[in-house]
């Protein structure tokens, strides 16, 4: 078995307590560890789905038609829920099997309408902001931080993809696709008509998140 026995002497006798064998702390250890293994995986497949699932939630902006999605959504919890690693391991998987060909992006788009359209900058950075928004929202003991932590990193994740898309937005604008418009422009359309989403999305992101992430920084991160 996995105990074994030791006698402790009392005045009126001797009572058995038992003890936890090492090789049985060591199994229990290794469960432990590929049950963590399982969650993390599961996780980067999860919030592969997950993305792809906002990225067919979408509408339309007018005049580039750079849609609304729940995209970030999905971003943001990776972040809380996977940690810095796993969750960008998840964004990268999510992007190279966009990239290939398999239509996980906005509006059925995958390959080279993804890699070089209007929103590829938005795209690729769902990958740079995983370590940002997890940084944020953990403490230095590698615990989960609190509501203010968590508001932080929400909107610093959506800061960070705005910080590319913009810039990329103007700059093929201008350049492959041969019809420029003004940085103005490129502000109005690829952030400030946005930002009614960025509020309502950090927010879920910041309820779901406040409740998974203690959980999940103990068990994933």
């Amino acid at each position: 078995g996995h105990y074994a026995w030791s006698m402790s002497q009392m005045n009126d006798g001797a009572r058995a307590v038992p003890t936890t064998e090492p090789g049985a702390l060591e199994s229990l250890g290794d469960l432990a560890a590929t049950h963590a293994n399982a969650l993390r995986i599961a996780g980067v497949f999860v919030f592969v789905w997950l993305t792809w699932l906002g990225a067919h939630i979408a509408i339309p902006t007018p005049p580039f038609g750079i849609p609304v999605t729940l995209q970030t959504l999905a971003v943001l919890l990776a972040a809380l829920t996977l940690g810095p690693k796993y969750g960008s391991i998840s964004m990268l998987s999510y992007i190279v099997l966009g990239a290939i060909g398999l239509p996980l992006c906005a509006e059925g788009e995958a390959g080279l309408a993804v890699s070089m359209g209007l929103t590829a900058g938005f795209f690729f950075v769902f990958l740079l902001c995983q370590p940002v928004i997890a940084a944020i929202a953990r403490g230095r003991d590698g615990a989960a931080r609190g509501w203010g932590a968590m508001i932080l990193a929400c909107v610093a994740g959506h800061m960070v993809i705005f910080a590319v898309g913009v810039p990329w937005l103007y700059i093929s604008r201008a350049t492959w696709i041969g019809d420029p418009i003004s940085l103005r422009d490129a502000v109005h359309y690829g952030m400030v008509i946005f930002l009614p989403g960025l509020v309502l999305k950090s927010g879920i992101a910041v309820l779901i998140g406040r409740w998974v992430a203690p959980w999940a920084s103990r068990r994933i991160w």
